[in-house]
């Protein structure tokens, strides 16, 4: 445990700022004079990002801004008693105790344990109030030292000196004289902090109410799922969360009362009542069968009533987050295809792959004749990676059109938004088709995920019957009605993107550029590059240049960010931190990978310029590398897939061109643009 937090790690009464932002700085910093991270400005941005998801503002004056990031390579808190009380967004006003917590990606369940049984003791009056009293940083660590120090369960459970997480399944049960039986669910983004001590809040309140609630905590340190008797036993279920609930099904048919979980700590009280009067009202919202939303499914995770363009968000990128993984492994293998067997192995991969073994190569006269030399055993290998990653690449509408039927309702929508995504390739709707089938399978299962059914028929609902009616209604839209007219719509699209030249096509090379780099891995930069892997496939078995240009477009442009940042840290690094110098040199070999998010760490410290900045060089690129003709048959890699480039040369100085015009441009604004800018933000 002594590792978790060090006097080095502690400020008392020295830390002076004007906002949190500024106090999640100084402790970031303070992070990495104590030697725990090496991209201190990195780990102050995923604190950020954590922050504005939900405040972490709590009753009592405290707040506990924490993360998972893999900026630091072990568990910690960095803890400061503020010299001026902060507003951290508490209903009760500033916070002067701030602990920030860092886990680590992949941190082991030890330290997660530690971790939250911390967040379990920070609702503690004594602990606080001993470290507003302490007089050096050793006893702050001497503090938390024993509020996390693992001891027996005992009927105090919980209270200051409790190592276990408070909350975890069947081991949370409070009784008193009930008047009703609760069960509950907690969980956040991070699942450190927040998830622990909404559980401990709403035990407490319910036994000060007289009511058993038991509490199952969907947190990092692990989770006891309630057993499936105690859920049946409650009157109504409470969800603090502000993530999915895991398994909600679980509690289909039962009251619920939703809030984000912050609420859980802020307002116990009062979610035990509503979840109490929930019960006995023959009205009440109810969790659906289905498995994802309530009954009325139009609501967020949260509790919070959705607007349409953030949900429409939220399930399309729900999609393309499911399809990547296939683009990308489909696409590298295609690449290694090519590799090997040279660009003609399309002509023959399937027929090589199926009719030959490592024992049985292939004779010269079945491989192309312009084959790159490797031989009998290259080329059947060529033809098999070939075949594999095509295979991979198949699944591209179908992914994206499941789980766009997913992201609207939940797993129900899965098999139908599947059915529908495989009419869609198999009409040749393309991408197009996949969206549309995937929103017409997730509407119809969300549908009749809203039906309020009797019990006995509750059980078939997600299983068979939502799948069977939603594939039934979904693939017989699009095979009968929808699927022709899109498959002519994106004929004709693609037909347009191949006509393009000359300056038609620098434009659209200009406006790709822009999209990749105005949110470095976001929504919009998402959209072009799905945009581009769309026809992919079909332009390497059609030899259809236009898309295979389009591609080598997005990689180039989404590759300057990372390379821009870096070379602006190695031309000018007075205008930098010392965590965004070392940030840079990381950046060069992400940025030559085609990870945009290596630019990250310093859009989130300076977004005013750093984004125009990386936006200016993306466009460059991209319309250098629309007039240079460039293509590319690989959808990632960026330098490490040269073989899958064509003309790599006028594809390497394009992106350089554009990274230097980003360096160029970002010092300029750092050097001229900084006292408006740093106003502004």
């Amino acid at each position: 445990m002594n590792t978790i937090i060090t006097p080095g790690l502690v400020s008392l009464d020295k830390l002076t700022a004007g906002n949190k932002r500024e106090v999640i700085d100084a402790l970031a910093e303070l992070v990495g004079s104590a030697g725990r991270s090496a991209a201190a400005a990195e780990l102050a941005a995923d604190v950020w990002a954590r922050e504005e998801t939900s405040e972490t503002g709590m009753p009592g004056g405290i707040a506990i801004p924490h993360c998972r990031t893999g900026a630091v390579t072990e568990a910690t808190l960095a803890f400061a008693r503020l010299a001026q009380p902060v507003d951290f967004g508490s209903t009760d006003g500033p916070a002067d105790l701030v602990f920030m917590i860092a886990a680590p990606d992949g941190a082991d369940q030890a330290h997660l344990k530690i971790l939250s049984a911390l967040a379990t003791s920070l609702i503690n009056d004594e602990f606080l109030a001993d470290l507003r009293s302490a007089e050096t940083e050793q006893r702050v660590v001497d503090l938390v030292a024993e509020a996390v120090q693992p001891a027996p369960v005992t009927a105090n459970a919980g209270s200051r000196g409790s190592g276990a997480p408070a909350g975890d399944g069947e081991g949370t049960s409070q009784t008193a004289t009930t008047v009703g039986r609760l069960v509950a669910v907690t969980a956040c983004p991070t699942g450190i902090a927040h998830t622990y001590m909404a559980a401990d809040s709403l035990k407490k309140a319910a036994k000060e109410a007289g009511v058993e609630i038991q509490v199952e905590t969907q947190g990092s340190s692990g989770a006891t799922p309630l057993g499936a008797e105690t859920i049946a036993a409650a009157d109504a279920v409470i969800f603090a969360t502000d993530v999915d609930v895991r398994d909600r099904h679980r509690f289909a048919g039962k009251p619920v009362i939703t809030s984000r979980v912050k609420r859980g700590i802020d307002e116990p009280d009062k979610m035990i009542a509503e979840a109490l009067a929930a019960a006995k009202d023959p009205d009440a919202t109810v969790v659906a069968s289905g498995g994802s939303g309530d009954s009325d499914g139009s609501t967020a995770a949260s509790g919070e009533r959705e607007g349409f363009g953030r949900a429409t968000q939220r399930v399309l990128m729900t999609g393309v987050s499911y399809m990547i993984p296939f683009v990308a492994a489909g696409g590298l293998l295609i690449a290694l295809g090519f590799l090997l067997g040279g660009y003609n192995i399309t002509e023959v991969a399937e027929d090589v792959a199926l009719g030959n073994s490592l024992w049985n190569l292939p004779t010269p006269d079945q491989l192309p004749e312009e084959f790159l030399g490797f031989g009998a055993l290259g080329g059947y290998l060529g033809a098999v990676f070939f075949t594999i990653g095509g295979a991979a690449m198949g699944f591209l509408v179908p992914a994206l059109a499941g789980y766009i039927a997913f992201g609207m309702a939940d797993r129900p929508g899965i098999a139908p938004g599947f059915t529908a995504g495989a009419i869609a390739l198999t009409m040749d709707a393309g991408f197009i088709g996949g969206i549309v089938g995937g929103v017409l399978a997730g509407a119809v299962a969300l549908w009749f995920r809203r039906l309020s059914v009797p019990r006995w028929l509750a059980g078939l609902m997600p299983v068979v019957i939502i799948p069977l009616v939603a594939s039934l209604v979904a693939g017989g839209l699009m095979l009968l009605v929808l699927g022709g007219p899109i498959a002519a719509l994106t004929s004709g699209l693609e037909n347009w993107l191949s006509g393009m030249t000359g300056s038609a096509a620098i434009v659209l090379g200009i406006v790709l550029g822009l999209m990749m780099c105005f949110d470095l891995g976001g929504p919009v930069n998402k959209v072009a590059y799905s945009f581009a892997v769309a026809g992919l496939s079909a332009a390497v078995a059609e030899g259809n240049t236009g898309p295979l240009m389009i591609m080598a477009t997005v990689m180039a442009a989404g590759m300057v960010p990372p390379l821009g940042m870096a070379f602006a840290t190695f031309i000018d690094a007075r205008l930098f931190s010392a965590a965004e110098r070392e940030n840079g040199k990381t950046a060069v070999l992400l940025g030559a990978a085609f990870i945009s998010e290596g630019a990250i760490p310093f859009a989130a410290a300076d977004p005013l310029r750093v984004l125009p900045a990386s936006m200016v060089g993306g466009a460059v690129t991209g319309a250098m590398t629309m007039a240079f003709g460039v293509t590319s048959y690989a959808p990632h890699g960026g330098i490490f897939v040269p073989f899958a480039i064509e003309s790599f040369w006028l594809f390497l100085l394009s992106v350089m061109v554009g990274a230097v015009v980003t360096a160029l441009t970002v010092i300029a604004l750092k050097r001229w643009v900084r006292k408006s800018v740093t106003s502004a933000a």
